[in-house]
């Protein structure tokens, strides 16, 4: 079983607000509450238009041009500051854990990622989840990245599977289920929103709890 990581097995949205909190700590005094709240969201908004770009430079720019800090990171430390302290935002669900742990048992598991090699080795290494999985591929470390075909391809080979064996679980309908069918492999969309499916492709399973992965071991 091959699995995306941001959104997937790690909860992103969790991480970009506690990347807020410490920018909020170190740049900003005397914020009433309501206003904290609009800078979440609006930081959340900043960051999600630069989402799956290895640049964070003008996510903090664009945020400190609408909210003046009493202390403007330097433009030139940005990059270094996100680098450092982004993968630390992150945490695992003990239970997503049991889970990849209980189909170990029953396959191999790897995690296919897109982003730089450096954050996400950082994420995976702060969240233990090295440990957990047979083969870990970043996009930036082998030169191709989802949805390109090749990528899951690359894994399949690595794992010794063939692609009718295997099972993709992501978020992402284009880069994860729509790339990894472009390899002959089915895709589980990871749902937990619950979110329309406004696209053409049309994932082989629908899930919004992890714990429904173990059904396809039973």
């Amino acid at each position: 079983m091959l699995f995306d990581l941001d959104d997937t097995l790690l909860n992103r949205d969790k991480a970009v607000d506690n990347m807020f909190l410490l920018i909020f700590e170190k740049c900003y005094e005397d914020v009433n509450h309501s206003v904290k709240n609009d800078m979440l969201q609006k930081f959340k908004e900043h960051d999600q238009r630069s989402y799956g770009h290895g640049d964070k430079i003008n996510v903090l720019e664009s945020f400190f041009d609408e909210f003046p800090p009493k202390y403007r990171l330097p433009r030139h430390d940005i990059q270094d500051f996100w680098n450092k302290h982004f993968p630390a935002c992150f945490s695992i669900d003990q239970n997503t854990i049991n889970i990849v742990n209980t189909i170990k048992e029953h396959a191999k598991v790897a995690i296919i990622t897109n982003g730089s090699t450096q954050r996400q080795k950082a994420k995976i290494m702060n969240t233990h989840l090295n440990s957990c999985f047979d083969i870990i591929i970043i996009s930036e470390e082998v030169g191709l990245s989802k949805p390109d075909k090749r990528i899951f391809e690359l894994a399949l080979h690595k794992l010794n599977v063939p692609p009718e064996a295997a099972l993709f679980v992501g978020d992402d309908l284009e880069k994860d289920i729509g790339g990894c069918q472009h390899a002959n492999i089915n895709g589980i969309w990871f749902n937990p929103h619950k979110l329309k499916n406004d696209t053409d492709i049309k994932p082989s399973a629908e899930i919004d709890s992890f714990d429904r992965l173990l059904s396809y071991f039973t």
